[in-house]
């Protein structure tokens, strides 16, 4: 079941498995370098980034809501 947490202000939802990516997005990227991926992904639809492990992720933008998944 997916779950919803704000990061830089803006509501997500993930699965478990993309935990570390929430937590790679609000506390080791500043609000300016996150909000890189949130506006790609509210203009092209999604945007991939790797976390400090080299864990993938890609954060889509659809009908109004972002989600992120682990690839």
């Amino acid at each position: 079941m997916a779950e919803k947490t704000t990061v830089h202000g803006m509501t997500v939802s993930y699965e478990d498995n993309a935990e570390e990516g929430i937590r790679h997005l609000r506390d080791d990227l500043s609000s300016d370098e996150a909000r890189v991926f949130f506006d790609q992904a509210r203009t092209k639809g999604s945007a991939q980034f790797e976390d400090d492990e080299d864990r993938q992720y890609t954060l889509i933008y659809q009908n109004g809501a972002y989600a992120l998944v682990r690839r």
